[in-house]
């Protein structure tokens, strides 16, 4: 990252402009946080297996599960990362770190990629001015509820996260990036407060990046993450926490600028 006079330091961008090796094949990583989410593991890590464009590795992080987590991944074939400090924005930082590809994919353990997930995702990031890619959802609602929950939970999450970050911004479920870009703002991204990993992230990058929301990227997922309830509360809170850790490091009237400066 970049420093400011005032030595504050600013998100980077997210290409350097750097000549990769157009001969070699791009490589694939899949990262997946979990704790303690066996059954919906099991079904992600099949659903991977059956790509069309395999992943060249799958890095199952476990964050402390007491269940068989762990042995579910070995037995799919995916390199286990341990990470003991507690929540996802220390797990799935991680992942990106042990990553061995030249894209980072994440899924959520809830995640149910279709066959060409993979696949979309290397497409999209063949063009070299992206930096990343995120994708829409449907929730396991009966009938059309999990189409149309997603669609306002999804609308909102895009809607609001791109006015705070002065750029569009990335959902966890369905994701990928650079590993370059990942190395560029590993240092500044949070590891260990509770906050929403992947705004975190997005901010991070900063406005000189361009990530693309496409919306024909779609992927199956829990509903129990938009169920009425008491999780609203701590979700709030970190959302909240996000912004004002990534807002100390720019403000959103400087992202703007920076963004229309372009």
């Amino acid at each position: 990252m970049s420093q400011t006079d005032a030595g504050r330091s600013t998100p980077a961008h997210a290409t350097d402009g750097a000549p990769r090796d157009v001969a070699r094949p791009v490589t694939v990583s899949v990262v997946i946080p979990v704790r303690d989410d066996t059954t919906h593991l099991e079904v992600c890590l099949t659903l991977l297996a059956q790509q069309t464009r395999a992943p060249d590795e799958v890095v199952v992080v476990d964050n402390g599960s007491t269940d068989d987590s762990a042995q579910v991944a070995r037995r799919h074939g995916a390199r286990v990362v341990e990470e003991p400090h507690p929540g996802i924005p220390a797990a799935a930082a991680a992942g990106y770190d042990a990553a061995r590809g030249d894209l980072v994919l994440r899924l959520d353990a809830d995640t149910r990629p279709g066959p060409d997930w993979v696949a979309h995702a290397v497409r999209v990031l063949a063009d070299p001015r992206v930096d990343a890619v995120t994708g829409s959802g449907r929730f396991d609602l009966p009938g059309p509820g999990g189409v149309v929950v997603a669609r306002a939970y999804l609308g909102a999450y895009y809607t609001l996260g791109h006015l705070a970050a002065g750029h569009p911004v990335v959902w966890g479920s369905s994701a990928a990036f650079r590993a370059d870009a990942w190395r560029r703002v590993r240092d500044h991204v949070t590891r260990t407060e509770d906050v929403h990993d992947d705004l975190d992230l997005a901010m991070a990058l900063g406005p000189g990046a361009r990530v693309v929301v496409d919306r024909s990227w779609c992927v199956g997922v829990s509903a129990r993450s938009v169920r009425p309830g008491r999780q609203w509360v701590p979700r709030f809170g970190r959302a909240f926490r996000t912004l004002h850790r990534q807002w100390r490091v720019m403000p959103p009237w400087e992202r703007w600028a920076v963004r229309f400066g372009r």
